[in-house]
Formats: C-alpha cells, structure tokens, sequence
C-alpha cells in the first residue's frame, strides 16, 4: 500500500543472523529489518541495520522464507542501493542542546538520515549523494566511536 509520498510501504520482515560478538560462542544474533516484499525472494530493505552487516537501507536482497525461523531468511545482496551504514556510540545520552544532538543534526545538514536504538547507539544511513569522507571527518572531529558497515 503506497504511504502520502506514493511510495509502497515496508509489508515483510527479513531475519538476518549476526554472529555473536563472544569468541567463545556459536550463537548468533537475530535482527529483523523491515523490507517491501518485490517477489520472488526478493525484498527492498526498509530500514538501518543495528547489527547485520554488508547490507544498508534501499540495498534489495535474497530472502527465500525459512520454516525454522518462521521469516524470509537473508541470503545474499542482490543489489547494492549505494547507501553506506555508520554505526554511532555516544559516551553523552542525546538530549536536546548537548553535543550527541549536535552531531546528529550536522550529520543530518551533510545529507545523512538517522536511526536510534537508544539514547546513546544511533545507526546512520550515508546516501550515495553525500561525501562520506566528510562525514568521517565530522565524527572523528568530534571524537564520536563509529563503525563503517
């Protein structure tokens, strides 16, 4: 169903399995990222990546639906959007007027959009249309812990 921009809206959510960040376990991560279901195992995804690498919003991926998970199932990237994904962890929680909120609405002024988790973990998404080296450049000025994805 088209949202007020004439664009579909997200209808699926596909399971991503992140390995766990303990050396000593095999388990794995789940992360569920909205998507607009294209057919034929294939779905846009909707939304940041908080965990899930190698994938960014836009990106359309292979997702054939697993029994056992119960979810389309990522598989592969089908196709790359050219959006680039920036994990952010802020030592200040964001409120508004302090330095987190700061950082975020420069990021937003270069062209990024923003997702949080929290008040401190943000997921950035970088459009193709935005210079990532000056993005990099804001947060390093700004000594925020990042992640490229």
């Amino acid at each position: 169903m088209p949202n007020s921009s004439g664009a579909p809206e997200p209808d699926s959510k596909v399971l991503f399995r992140v390995a766990s960040n303990d050396p000593n376990s095999d388990e794995a991560e789940v992360e569920t990222l909205w998507a607009l279901n294209l057919g034929n195992d294939r779905y846009k995804l909707d939304n940041l990546p908080y965990f899930a690498y190698s994938v960014s919003c836009d990106d359309i991926v292979y997702a054939p639906f697993d029994e056992d998970e119960g979810f389309p199932t990522f598989r592969e990237v089908v196709e790359k959007s050219g959006n680039r994904t920036v994990r952010l962890i802020f030592e200040l929680p964001f409120a508004k007027g302090n330095k987190t909120n700061s950082v975020l609405s420069a990021l937003v002024e270069l062209g990024c959009e923003y997702e949080g988790a929290n008040k401190r973990y943000f997921c950035v998404n970088i459009p193709p249309a935005c210079n990532l080296d000056t993005v990099i450049e804001c947060l390093i000025e700004n000594d925020v812990e990042f992640e490229l994805c």
